[in-house]
């Protein structure tokens, strides 16, 4: 399969410029078109303004809008609600729970190839 034929639209959303940044890069490298915001806020408008991608990587934790909000928000919204999301976190037990309706949770540090893996599952 080419990398042409692959390439999907996704939302990274995490608050860490290195993490954030190396995530793009992969995906860019594996022919992905990919957006990133900072917070909760930002990926909404995102989503609002550009339209909607193939998937979201969310993070939990990011400071103006949190990762558990933004997914809330995101479910209200019948137009948003059908986008797989991949909650990215080191979230621990004791927290809060991870989003029911999230599609996949990859804990904080992951593997490349987990990562992939799930992307080429969303995306094909």
């Amino acid at each position: 399969m080419t990398r042409q034929a692959k390439s999907a639209s996704i939302l990274v959303v995490d608050d860490d410029d290195d993490i954030r940044e190396t995530v793009v890069e992969i995906l860019e490298g594996e022919g992905h078109t990919v957006a990133q915001a900072t917070n909760g806020v930002d990926a909404l408008g995102y989503l609002r303004r550009q339209g909607h991608p193939r998937l979201i990587i969310l993070d939990l934790r990011m400071p103006v809008m949190d990762g558990w909000q933004f997914h809330r928000e995101m479910q209200e919204d019948s137009t948003l609600a059908g986008i797989p999301v991949v909650v990215v976190s080191a979230h621990r037990d004791g927290e809060a729970p991870v989003p029911v309706a999230a599609s996949r949770f990859l804990r904080k540090p992951f593997e490349v190839r987990e990562l992939l893996a799930l992307v080429s599952r969303y995306c094909q």
